[in-house]
């Protein structure tokens, strides 16, 4: 039977090594915390449990603690145990230093993220409690590749209620993020041999350089107030992009457009990759149901938790055809990665309702911003324009030509983070320029609203 002490301690690796234990464990004791490797305040096992763990006399550990007390490595203390002493650690000869921590800005109006502070952390936790008790014990393991059947399930009603998608569990694939998504579709694409993915004019570099390591080439199609235009389509064996709130342009995809797409994807037998990132937040009317409804045998949909919920999940999923989520699953490698117990909350947060609830709380909101944010520069700066549709988490402000850079800069002078539209533009797009600000206005929080717009003001010509 094991002693009780023998689960109640710590563990800490150490090897004493020299002549005699006593002194080879001083020493590897006083090295461990010259090199930093213990940090001040570590407490260390007792004596009891350290020597039970090395296979050596208890006394033979008390003596090595008690020379190092007395030289000031270590602190003993009744009640509080062994410590490591409170003392400058200087780095050893060589060790690079740590850099110093980029400064943040006063205001962040960089788009991609939710306003973080409006997490719903009690419904969340609730959740949690609520599909942790009722997950069966197997619920832990593994489990299926595709994510587990509970949230591919509550996903598939979701998304056939909300967004119009023609969805069956057995066709969604749970995966790390948008982005470990795209990486997935990226290695099915090449390993049927496609050697081209056609994309928007502006988009995320981050997408083109998840498919160019895949080995596919991207091709920029041509934008206007239509959305994407498909008619330079030829060439391509697969199409990215963002029909319900087209980013950074902030226009939907015309629906004779969304036709000609799908028509392109029957008639060569292409792929279209939806990126329906945030399509839940139309502020002026209903949401743009998804274009997988339209045929769900070429389009495949990409939705994530990252601007509903929160980046920090690492939830999205794909709805996938007939016969594709065999070669995604594949290309996983054949097993879950993502988390199951997050996997779990969030099919209880679909199925009792709550996520229903965060969004329409949470599209309230930043529907609020967004009028205040038209309001104020219609007000305060004529100089620039608001542009897009009612919707997402970020707009496009149209500036004078000539101008970009400079109000860039100036906000940076100021402490407010803020994207040109320059940055969002494919190498090879054949555009006109055009200055405009990405301003995203999910991220700040309710507090901050009020500043960050005044900063956004005081930059803008006008």
């Amino acid at each position: 039977m094991a002693e009780p002490w023998a689960t109640l301690g710590i563990d800490l690796h150490v090897e004493p090594a020299g002549p005699g234990l006593r002194r080879g464990l001083t020493d590897a004791l006083r090295e461990a915390v010259r090199s930093g490797r213990l940090a001040p305040g570590t407490r260390l096992p007792s004596s009891r449990v350290l020597a039970a763990d090395l296979g050596i006399a208890r006394n033979t550990v008390a003596d090595a603690y008690a020379d190092l007390v007395a030289e000031g490595w270590l602190t003993a203390r009744q009640g509080a145990g062994t410590r490591v002493a409170e003392r400058t650690v200087v780095p050893p000869a060589g060790t690079a230093p740590h850099p110093r921590a980029r400064t943040r800005p006063a205001y962040d109006l960089r788009p991609g993220s939710p306003d973080l502070a409006s997490f719903p952390r009690a419904a969340w936790l609730k959740a949690a409690r609520r599909a942790l008790t009722a997950a069966p014990h197997d619920a832990l393991d593994y489990g299926d590749p595709r994510g587990r059947p509970e949230l591919r399930a509550a996903l598939a009603g979701y998304l056939s209620r909300a967004r119009g998608v023609r969805a069956d569990p057995e066709q969604i694939v749970v995966c790390g993020g948008f982005a470990h998504g795209l990486k997935l579709l990226g290695t099915v694409l090449r390993a049927r041999e496609a050697r081209t993915v056609a994309v928007e004019s502006y988009g995320l570099d981050v997408h083109w350089r998840l498919l160019a390591a895949s080995g596919l080439h991207t091709t920029p199609l041509p934008l206007d107030r239509l959305g994407t235009d498909p008619g330079e389509l030829s060439g391509a064996e697969a199409l990215l992009l963002t029909p319900a709130h087209q980013f950074p342009m902030g226009v939907p995809l015309h629906r004779d457009r969304r036709a000609a797409v799908v028509d392109w994807a029957r008639r060569t037998g292409g792929l279209v990759l939806e990126d329906d990132y945030d399509g839940e937040f139309r502020y002026d009317r209903q949401p743009v149901g998804a274009l997988q409804g339209l045929d769900p045998d070429r389009v495949i949909y990409l939705g994530t938790a990252s601007k509903s919920l929160a980046p920090g999940l690492r939830l999205a999923w794909m709805v996938l055809p007939p016969g594709l989520a065999e070669e995604v699953t594949a290309a996983k490698g054949g097993v879950d990665t993502c988390g199951v117990l997050d996997q779990l909350t969030l099919a209880e947060f679909l199925a009792s309702g709550a996520y229903d609830r965060h969004v329409r709380a949470t599209r309230l909101r930043y529907r609020r911003r967004r009028d205040a944010l038209v309001a104020a520069v219609t007000a305060r700066a004529p100089g620039a324009r608001v542009t897009g549709i009612a919707a997402g988490l970020h707009v496009l402000l149209r500036l004078p030509p000539g101008t970009e850079q400079s109000v860039v800069q100036a906000a940076h002078w100021q402490g407010l983070a803020v994207h040109g539209l320059a940055r969002y533009q494919h190498p090879a797009a054949l555009a006109e320029p055009v200055d405009a600000l990405v301003v995203g206005y999910g991220t700040p929080p309710d507090h901050a609203w009020s500043g960050a717009l005044d900063a956004l003001c005081a930059v803008l010509p006008g």
